[in-house]
């Protein structure tokens, strides 16, 4: 017949404590995302079109030609819509506008200064970020979660202890899932934006611009309930 289970609020002979063990560390990001908006304008559809896909390659070739350093490279959102004026009592078309939104991610942040300069030197082209991330199976958050469950096993002990007790076996261990400050892929506070430029020579090439990254943190919490030996009251 199996043992029946100690119950749930303990007894005077097997007392329990529950504790609450939480982990705060900071550390460098992992990887870089920055936001691209190619944009284009012309006096009719297929013009402004025309331009946009010019631009669009563009981009993507200059972003690709950086290799390893760009961990992804993605299109979002497309749109071509007309410009509308008002001529005496009806509407009439003024132009075109069309944009292409794309999203990159770089784990080299020399290359990535680099990157962002020269992107926005190109012409009606808009650069967003960077915004700084650990990758989702980082190792930093299973240190943190280590550390929170060893925050638990300590913090028990000294109320174990306060009493002239020690500490059992344990009863339970539960993750309140936030061991993860900022989500994967989730913007924090934008380090800055370069808006449109007019690209110039090779000679002229802007400097690269210097980034700081900005250290991430990684937040970890667990509930622990241990049993104990009786006080010494």
């Amino acid at each position: 017949m199996p043992p029946s289970p100690p119950p749930p609020f303990g007894t005077p002979e097997m007392p329990r404590v529950a504790v609450r063990g939480e982990a705060r560390l900071e550390v460098d990001p992992e990887i870089a995302r920055i936001g691209v908006v190619v944009s284009a304008r012309g006096t009719d559809r297929r013009s402004a079109l025309e331009d946009l896909t010019r631009r669009n390659s563009a981009v993507l070739e200059l972003i690709k030609s950086y290799g390893e350093s760009v961990e992804k490279l993605e299109t979002g959102a497309f749109s071509i819509s007309p410009e509308l004026t008002r001529h005496g009592r009806g509407e009439r078309v003024r132009a075109y506008h069309g944009s292409v939104h794309l999203t990159a991610e770089l784990s080299d942040f020399t290359a990535l200064g680099e990157l962002t300069t020269r992107l926005a030197d190109l012409e009606l082209t808009r650069v967003n970020g960077p915004w700084w991330a650990l990758r989702p199976d980082s190792p930093a958050h299973g240190e943190a979660r280590r550390q929170a469950v060893r925050e638990a096993v300590q913090r028990a002990r000294e109320y174990a202890g306060a009493l002239g007790a020690q500490l059992a076996a344990l009863v339970e261990l539960a993750d309140l899932g936030a061991e993860g400050a900022i989500p994967y892929g989730a913007p924090q506070a934008p380090a800055g934006m370069m808006r449109t430029a007019y690209a110039g020579t090779a000679s002229e090439m802007a400097p690269a611009l210097d980034l700081e990254p900005q250290r991430q943190v990684v937040h970890a919490q667990v509930n622990a309930r241990f049993t104990m030996t009786p006080p010494e009251l």
